[in-house]
């Protein structure tokens, strides 16, 4: 099996031992980082970057000064992605180099624990991407909004519907206002809200380590 098997393996079964930085920390004092990737396709294997954003939080507040956002260019095939994610191929040739762009999110794999909304697709083309660029993909702590909507939803005996795990469904579930869909800063904004809002949920006080989220399963180490 190949070492990016069991990255994705570990990813999975929320197995690794957390850093005790992370795993003694109360989640308000944690640094959060949310990404969201705009793809060509929802295959991971073949899926290629277009656009790339995140936004950092921490104690429940969003850090507007540390949105970043860049449309990344490729060869490959936009197939009918433009539809849903409004990015042209005169934009994609404009963009930059996707090696710069990671090795910019690269820079706070080890100073933030890292959110997605579905993390087992977008950290799959972020693994592969950099396995192709020669770059070592580094071990992060992850949090996936995803999979801990999944966890209150069943926590309530609540039978999750097809949809109910969309980040707009879960953004609803909890009152939180429409947000812009389908660009990648905004789609990692309205994930820190919800995570946010989850968290709170899930610890009114903000007393509990982030480790206690191992038993939602959305917390894991890749």
């Amino acid at each position: 099996m190949t070492a990016l098997f069991h990255r994705l393996l570990r990813l999975v079964a929320g197995q690794g031992k957390l850093p005790g930085k992370w795993a003694s920390k109360p989640w308000k004092e944690v640094p959060f980082l949310a990404i969201d990737l705009e793809l060509t396709s929802l295959d991971a294997k073949q899926a290629q970057i277009l656009s790339i954003g995140w936004v950092e939080g921490v104690n429940s507040q969003i850090q507007l000064h540390s949105c970043h956002y860049q449309v990344i260019t490729t060869k490959a095939s936009l197939n009918q992605s433009p539809t849903i994610h409004g990015l042209l191929q005169t934009d994609i040739q404009q963009g930059d180099k996707v090696a710069s762009a990671l090795k910019l999110l690269l820079e706070k794999a080890q100073t933030h624990v890292w959110v997605f909304h579905c993390a087992d697709l977008d950290l799959a083309v972020i693994t592969q991407t950099l396995t192709k660029l020669n770059i070592a993909p580094p071990e992060v702590v992850i949090v996936d909004t995803l999979r801990l909507a999944l966890y209150q939803l069943t926590k309530r005996h609540s039978i999750p519907a097809p949809n109910a795990a969309t980040l707009a469904s879960c953004r609803q579930r909890f009152d939180l206002p429409l947000a812009p869909a389908h660009n990648a800063l905004d789609d990692a904004m309205a994930t820190m809200e919800l995570l946010f809002a989850q968290l709170n949920d899930f610890d009114p006080q903000g007393k509990e380590p982030l480790s206690a989220l191992r038993i939602t399963k959305a917390l894991s180490k890749a």
